[in-house]
């Protein structure tokens, strides 16, 4: 005689074996597509003159220093990509700054860096993330 509970157990544990495997592989795929926004991110420090920083704001905008100029605008992120608006910058001159961070025309989140690209889709710079400071 044939144990008609057991067929049933079975595929429930098989099924929720799937589900959670289903689950997890859910979780990898938006760890992998750049899930987390930059929204309400710093990168950089404000502070140090002569060096970039950048924080981007849940409204999409962004504000920050190429390290001698200020430079604000704003964002918008797609897939792991954020694409800025036109940059507005201040045009000083700081004789030994390299300005690159005013070129920006993309970004994409790599670890505990930011990489920016500009319009030819070249790399120009990359920042680390640093605590959050909200623009006064």
């Amino acid at each position: 005689m044939m144990n008609t509970r057991t067929a049933p157990r079975s595929r429930t544990l098989r099924g929720a074996a799937a589900a959670a495997l289903l689950g997890a592989a859910a979780l990898v795929l938006t760890a992998c597509s750049g899930g987390a926004s930059v929204a309400d991110t710093s990168w950089g420090t404000l502070d140090t003159r002569g060096e970039p920083a950048m924080t981007f704001t849940a409204d999409g905008k962004a504000f920050g220093t190429d390290g001698c100029n200020i430079v604000n605008g704003t964002w918008t992120e797609e897939k792991g990509k954020v694409t800025f608006g036109p940059l507005a910058s201040t045009m000083m001159f700081c004789e030994g700054v390299d300005t690159w961070l005013s070129g920006a025309s993309t970004a994409v989140v790599e670890g505990d860096k930011i990489a920016f690209s500009d319009e030819d889709g070249k790399k120009i710079g990359s920042l680390k993330k640093t605590e959050f400071t909200a623009p006064e």
